[in-house]
């Protein structure tokens, strides 16, 4: 029995208990981890790896060079490099240790124990990001990778990729290797963008404090170091309460870094963030821009561009390629400011003035103002969008598309007669307060006759007006019927919107930039894709009316005629309302413009003040200032087409011709209009307003046409011997939803229907 027990015991202890199955499943999950662990450890290695071996090499050149974007002309000639602002370089021994210290306790506190990678800070900083602190210093790059960033790479956002960290990695790493951690902050505090232009504290130093760095105090040393990270918002003169917040952040990591006692650090922080600064120093940075004064509306604008497509042109160095023809930039600058030229009034008379290429869009020259002395990227006139285009409107609004949507024929009898806004008592009336009775079409727009447009635009519909031009770069949210002789557009819009009149019916967008370079070596090309927005006949047909306004007697443009040259264009000018009427002469205008255009360019002109309510002196176009847009016009198409083909457009196989009171005139083929048809459609349009639910405001200014465009005003059509065709029913759709709702939204609009200045105020007048 004894035994039994003995032998039971002993089989008992060698029985093994069953394993946990949790055990078992928690092993083997650790297990897998490790090896994805491993597996991705070996994967990143690789992919780095892979990744650096395309990083190419980085030279001390390329470490100390400033990063100055360079900006070309259309012939890869350099019109500025900017930041050229006789950067001081500082060498090691001049750079005060304070700063030095300021500089590693903000940027990378291990600067002195890493080999330009830093692991610890890279887990560091991701753990800073997901506790969000860290005093702001949440970015894994070293000092020394900061400095390989801004030597070699782009800075567009989305090139900020792990491909380009890796590069960024591998290169900090060599640079470690042969230049001391001395050299490697020397190069950097030389290289940051530091605000307004200029690179490097050293330079800095003087701009705002104009002393040396070695004269700087603690609180003046630490609010450079600190301002790399964003040097436009801690720009002390501009945002004092950032650039305070930011000195602060420093002065802290400076302590916290053991770098300074908390009584220098109190002490630093009771300094008053304005203490010291001085324009003293900026004549010398702001010398450096007078070369470029000539191309400023250009650059300003390319540097705009610039930044909407991801790039920061001072922060980091580019090579941009431009559409300027910088021979026709310096013959417009002389233009405006020499009397050469044109002749001016004052100083204050401005212009604003856009050349496009006709056939890609490109910008070819473009000015902003006049007699801007040193002023550096100032108010660009030629882009404003705050003055109306007045009659400019004409063949973009109302006939354009009375000729793509209802095929009218140039010979299309429109009623000058008495006529209000559809849906108002407001009327529509011209310079001389006169209506004209039955004339063409083409008599309507060469003489710039504001009833006829109004109507034209009425018959085409507001919808259909708008689409047609929008397509051509207006970009009008609403359009209201006062806008027939007029919106708030710029000249480079006008400009860009005649350039497809021009090449036929295409349009291209306007634009600046042919190329861009980064650091990198790499490059983007860019061009402006044309659409077809028109019929080829509607554009023909346009341009051979808009002939007359240069060349016809009666035309309202003959001052900008060029003898020898086929081009077309038009005039406008808009007129103060009722309530400035009798601070100003009779026929006293606001603005005054020229647009027009060749094959090769096209080219619109705005003049006018920029303070036109300002009755204390003259500030208004007269008589004797009226045609200044027009000889502006004709100096630099003259000088355009010296160096360009000169050539007339080709008629294209839609379009026929008929003779009408000894006048050629264009129709579409299979769309010949009798007398009686032109008569009856443009009487019912002239009726119609009476009873259309219609309201429409009408523009804060007027319009004005010269008294040349009162002559030769009556017409009457012949009748037509080929067969004829009724005028698209289409002529009278009206019944959109934004026609419907135009007369609630009229009151709200901006300028073309303020509340303050109603229709009945607004004696149209034309150019």
């Amino acid at each position: 029995m004894a035994g039994n027990n003995s032998q039971n015991s002993r089989v008992a202890r060698n029985h093994k208990k069953p394993r946990s199955p949790q055990r078992h499943w928690i092993k083997k999950i650790l297990l897998a981890l490790l090896a994805l662990f491993v597996i991705g450890l070996l994967s990143g290695t690789a992919l780095f790896f892979y990744y650096a071996k395309d990083s190419g090499t980085v030279t001390e050149s390329d470490l100390k060079a400033e990063n100055a974007t360079k900006i070309y002309d259309a012939n890869n000639e350099l019109v500025t490099t900017l930041g050229a602002s006789n950067r001081k370089y500082v060498k090691s021994s001049q750079i005060p240790s304070t700063l030095k210290k300021a500089v590693v306790s903000i940027e990378d506190r291990r600067f002195y124990k890493h080999k330009g990678v830093d692991y610890y800070r890279i887990i560091g900083a991701a753990l800073g990001n997901i506790k969000g602190s860290s005093l702001g210093m949440q970015g894994g790059s070293t000092l020394t990778m900061q400095l390989i960033k801004l030597s070699k790479f782009s800075t567009k956002a989305s090139d900020r990729t792990l491909r380009v960290k890796a590069q960024e990695a591998w290169l900090a790493v060599n640079v470690e290797k042969h230049y001391t951690k001395s050299q490697i902050l020397e190069f950097y505090i030389n290289k940051v963008y530091m605000g307004n232009g200029i690179y490097g504290m050293g330079t800095a130093a003087h701009y705002y404090y104009n002393k040396s760095l070695k004269d700087l105090n603690l609180s003046q040393l630490a609010l450079l170091a600190g301002m790399p990270q964003s040097p436009t918002y801690y720009d002390p003169t501009s945002y004092p309460k950032y650039a305070e917040s930011r000195r602060n952040t420093v002065l802290q990591a400076m302590y916290d870094n053991k770098e300074i006692t908390k009584a220098q650090q109190t002490a630093a922080e009771n300094v008053g963030i304005k203490s010291g600064l001085t324009s003293a120093g900026h004549a010398q940075l702001n010398s450096q821009h007078k070369n470029a004064k000539v191309a400023d509306a250009y650059i300003k604008e390319v540097l705009t561009d610039l930044e909407s497509k991801g790039y920061d042109p001072y922060k980091y160095s580019l090579k941009v390629y431009t559409n300027l023809n910088m021979n026709a930039q310096r013959r417009l600058y002389d233009i405006a400011n020499t009397s050469k030229y044109v002749t001016y009034p004052n100083n204050r008379f401005q212009l604003g003035v856009s050349v496009v290429n006709s056939y890609t869009g490109k910008i070819s020259a473009m000015i902003g103002g006049r007699k801007h002395t040193n002023t550096t990227y100032g108010f660009n006139r030629a882009v404003r969008k705050d003055r109306s285009n007045a009659s400019t409107m004409k063949p973009i609004l109302d006939y354009g598309p009375a000729i793509e949507y209802n095929n009218w024929p140039t010979y299309k009898t429109v009623e000058d007669t008495k006529y209000n806004y559809p849906g108002t008592n407001n009327a529509v009336n011209d310079f001389d307060n006169k209506t004209l009775g039955s004339m063409t079409m083409r008599e309507a727009l060469v003489q710039s006759r504001n009833i006829p447009a109004v109507k034209t635009l009425e018959t085409v519909g507001l919808s259909r007006a708008k689409t047609f031009a929008n397509s051509l770069g207006m970009g009008l949210k609403k359009v209201y019927y006062a806008n027939a002789i007029g919106a708030e557009v710029s000249s480079l819009q006008v400009a860009g919107a005649y350039a497809a009149f021009a090449n036929g019916g295409t349009y291209h967008k306007p634009y600046y930039i042919s190329k861009i370079t980064a650091q990198d070596g790499t490059t983007t090309n860019y061009d402006s894709k044309g659409t077809r927005v028109m019929k080829q006949s509607t554009a023909y047909m346009i341009t051979d009316m808009l002939k007359g306004v240069i060349n016809s007697a009666s035309g309202t443009g003959t001052t900008a005629r060029i003898s020898g040259v086929y081009q077309a264009g038009k005039t406008g000018t808009d007129g103060y309302d009722s309530r400035y009427k009798h601070r100003v002469p009779s026929g006293a205008d606001v603005d005054s413009w020229m647009a027009g255009y060749t094959k090769n360019y096209s080219v619109s002109v705005w003049t006018g003040y920029d303070n036109p309510n300002d009755f204390s002196e003259v500030n208004y176009i007269d008589s004797s200032t009226a045609k200044i847009s027009q000889n502006i016009y004709r100096e630099m198409m003259t000088y355009l087409q010296e160096h360009a083909p000169n050539s007339d457009w080709t008629k294209p196989s839609s379009v026929a011709t008929t003779t009408r009171n000894g006048i050629q005139e264009l129709y579409l083929v299979g769309h010949v209009f009798s007398d009686a048809t032109s008569s009856s459609q443009s009487s019912s349009t002239a009726s119609s307003h009476s009873t259309t639910s219609h309201s429409q405001s009408a523009s804060s200014s007027s319009r004005k046409e010269s008294s040349e465009a009162s002559s030769s005003s009556e017409s009457s059509e012949e009748s037509s011997s080929s067969s004829e065709e009724s005028e698209s029913s289409s002529s009278h759709e009206e019944s959109s939803s934004e026609e419907q709702s135009s007369s609630s939204e009229a009151a709200s609009s901006s300028h073309e229907s303020s509340s303050t200045a109603p229709a009945e105020d607004q004696q149209d007048k034309q150019d």
